[in-house]
C-alpha cells in the first residue's frame, strides 16, 4: 500500500472503502474496497475530501481479487452453469438448467490446498432447478500472485469439469405395481400417484401403470411387456421386503435383470433394488417411496435419469449421510440426507 495524490491514482485499487456523509440525509459507503479507480472518479473523491488515498500498487505478476475470482469461476465451471457479477471479490455460480449438479469433489479440494484460494459448494449429486445458487469463488488478498491462478487453471484443466449441471433425459418410465391387496381392489393404490408426480418432475413419463398380484410370473411378463412397448426405464413398487409372499426381488432377477444391489444403506429405503436389463434401469421401490418425504429414491433416481450408470460402490457411499433424522419439519433437499462427502 502506498498513498498518493488522488490525480495519480487512476488505474490504482482502492485499499479501503471510503465513506460518503451527508448530514441528515446519508451515511454510507460511496468506494469500496478493492475498486480500481477510474478518471470520472477523481473529482468525486476530491469533493469528499480526498486529496490523497492509499491505493495497492499491482506489481507485475499480480492479478486484483476481482479478475481473480472471474478466472477462478470459469476455470472449474462446466455446462449448465451461469455467473453472478463479481461483488466484494466473489462471483458466485447458479443452475442454468434444471438437471443433477456433479461436483468432482477430489479436484476440488486440490483447488481449494492451493493457498489463498476459495470456492465453496453446495452438496454433490442433488437435484437442482434453474437459479439454483452452486458455489462461490474468490481469494483472499486484493491482489495474487498469477502463478497460484495459473495453477488453479491448470488442475481444472486436468479434471474439467469440476461444477457442472447435467440435464435430466426424458425417459419413458414403465411401472409395476405389485401386491394381491391392490390388484384385487381391496385398498386403493397410493404407489402410482406419487412415482408419477416424482418422475414428472424428473422431465420423465410414465407411459403406463401394470397391476400383478404377488406372482413371480405375472410380475416378469408385466416387466417385460413395457419394455417391449418402449419402456427406457422400470419401476417396480411394491413387493421389496423379506416376507415370504414379497417377491420383487425375484421377479426382476428373473426378468433378466443384472442385480447391482439389493439393500442400500439408507434410512428410509433400506429394501431398495437397482438392476438393468441391458442397458434399461430396473428399480424395485419399498413401500418408504409412498410416504416418506424424502427416501432413496430422492437419491438414486435423477443420478439415473442424468444419465449416470449407477454402481455397487455408488450405493455403498450412500451410508455416510443416509440416515435421515426425521425432523418435525422436513427440509429435504435442504438437509443432510444422502449428503456424505
Amino acid at each position: 500500500m502506498k498513498s498518493i495524490p488522488v490525480e495519480e491514482a487512476v488505474g490504482s485499487v482502492l485499499c479501503h472503502d471510503i465513506t460518503q456523509i451527508i448530514p441528515g440525509e446519508f451515511k454510507g459507503r460511496a468506494f469500496k474496497r478493492g475498486h480500481i479507480i477510474q478518471a470520472e472518479d477523481v473529482s468525486a473523491l476530491l469533493k469528499l475530501g480526498k486529496e490523497h488515498i492509499y491505493v495497492l500498487d499491482l506489481a507485475d505478476g499480480y492479478v486484483h481479487e476481482d479478475e481473480a475470482a472471474v478466472r477462478i469461476a470459469t476455470a472449474i465451471a462446466g455446462n449448465g452453469i451461469t455467473f453472478s457479477e463479481t461483488s466484494e471479490g466473489r462471483v458466485n455460480l447458479f443452475a442454468d438448467i434444471d438437471g443433477l449438479l456433479r461436483i468432482n469433489v477430489k479436484a476440488l479440494h486440490s483447488v481449494n490446498a492451493v493457498d489463498e484460494i476459495v470456492v465453496a459448494t453446495i452438496h454433490n449429486n442433488q437435484q437442482v432447478t434453474k437459479g439454483r445458487a452452486l458455489a462461490g469463488t474468490r481469494v483472499v488478498p486484493l491482489a495474487i500472485r498469477a502463478e497460484k491462478l495459473l495453477h488453479v487453471e491448470a488442475i481444472c484443466r486436468a479434471n474439467a469439469p469440476i461444477v457442472t449441471v447435467k440435464p435430466f433425459r426424458h425417459l419413458d418410465v414403465g411401472v409395476v405395481t405389485t401386491g394381491s391387496e391392490v390388484y384385487h381392489g381391496r385398498i386403493k393404490d397410493r404407489f402410482g400417484p406419487v412415482v408419477k408426480r416424482k418422475f414428472a418432475e424428473l422431465g420423465c413419463s410414465v407411459i403406463d401403470q401394470t397391476f400383478v398380484p404377488d406372482d413371480v410370473s405375472m410380475t416378469v411378463a408385466a416387466i417385460r411387456e413395457l419394455v417391449d412397448r418402449g419402456a427406457s426405464m422400470i419401476a417396480v413398487t411394491g413387493g421389496m421386503s423379506v416376507d415370504p409372499d414379497d417377491r420383487t426381488p425375484t421377479a426382476i432377477r428373473q426378468a433378466g435383470g443384472q442385480v447391482v444391489t439389493y439393500g442400500a444403506p439408507t434410512f428410509p429405503g433400506a429394501m431398495f433394488m437397482l438392476a438393468y436389463l441391458g442397458d434399461i434401469p430396473v428399480v424395485g421401490l419399498p413401500g418408504c417411496v409412498m410416504y416418506a418425504r424424502s427416501s432413496i429414491f430422492d437419491l438414486v433416481v435423477p443420478r439415473i435419469v442424468a444419465g449416470e450408470v449407477i454402481t455397487r460402490e455408488d450405493i455403498v457411499a450412500l451410508g455416510h449421510g443416509g440416515y435421515c433424522a426425521g425432523c418435525a419439519e422436513c427440509r429435504y433437499p435442504n438437509c443432510a440426507f444422502g449428503k456424505g462427502v
